[in-house]
C-alpha cells in the first residue's frame, strides 16, 4: 500500500480578521492571533476533535518552522507531543501563508525528538508536488532543528531560548 500524494497544503491567516483559511477550503476565527518579535501566535479552537480543545500554533518564520501543541479539554489529560514543522512562510502586510512542507519533528519532551510525516514528504518528493529547493529546506531544516535540539537535550523550552523566543513553550 503506498502513500497518498496529496497537493500543497497551503494556509492563510489575516492577523486583523483573526482568521485561518486552510487550503480544504475550510475556515476557523482564532482564539489568539499575535504578531511577536519572533514570529506569529496562534490559539485555534478544535471543536470537532473529542480529546482536545485547541490547537495551539506558533509560526516561526526565521527558522522555517511551526511549532503545534494540542491542548487537551481535560485539565488532567497529558498533552500530545509538540510538533515542529517544516514550512515556508510568506508575509504581506496583515497577511501570513504558510507552505506545509511535509516533514517534521515530534518532541514529547523529556525524550529524543523523532522525524515524523517521513512518508508522506517522500511520496510529495516522488510526486513531485514539493519543488526541488522546498524539499531542501524541508530537509536542512529538519535536520538542523533536530541536532540543535538533541544539544539541548530535547528540552524545547532550552533550544527556543537559544533562538531567542522566551516565551513559555507550551503556553499554557
Amino acid at each position: 500500500m503506498g502513500t497518498a500524494i496529496t497537493p500543497q497544503l497551503v494556509d492563510i491567516v489575516d492577523t486583523v480578521t483573526a482568521v485561518r483559511s486552510y487550503s480544504s477550503g475550510m475556515t476557523r476565527t482564532l482564539r489568539t492571533c499575535q504578531v511577536e518579535r519572533w514570529g506569529l501566535r496562534m490559539e485555534c479552537p478544535t471543536p470537532e476533535d473529542p480529546f482536545y480543545d485547541a490547537e495551539v500554533t506558533w509560526l516561526l518564520p526565521h527558522l522555517n518552522l511551526r511549532l503545534t501543541q494540542q491542548k487537551p479539554r481535560s485539565r488532567h489529560a497529558k498533552g500530545g507531543p509538540s510538533v515542529l514543522t517544516a514550512v515556508r512562510v510568506l508575509r504581506d502586510g496583515r497577511v501570513w501563508r504558510t507552505t506545509d512542507l511535509l516533514l517534521g519533528l515530534a518532541a514529547p519532551g523529556g525524550t529524543t525528538a523523532r522525524i515524523v510525516r517521513s512518508e508522506e514528504f517522500a511520496a510529495a518528493v516522488a510526486g513531485r508536488v514539493l519543488r526541488v529547493g522546498d524539499a531542501d529546506l524541508a530537509l536542512c531544516t529538519v535536520h538542523q532543528t533536530l541536532e540543535e535540539l538533541s544539544r539541548f537535550r530535547h528540552d524545547l523550552s532550552s533550544w527556543l531560548a537559544y533562538k531567542h523566543v522566551f516565551e513559555v513553550w507550551p503556553p499554557y
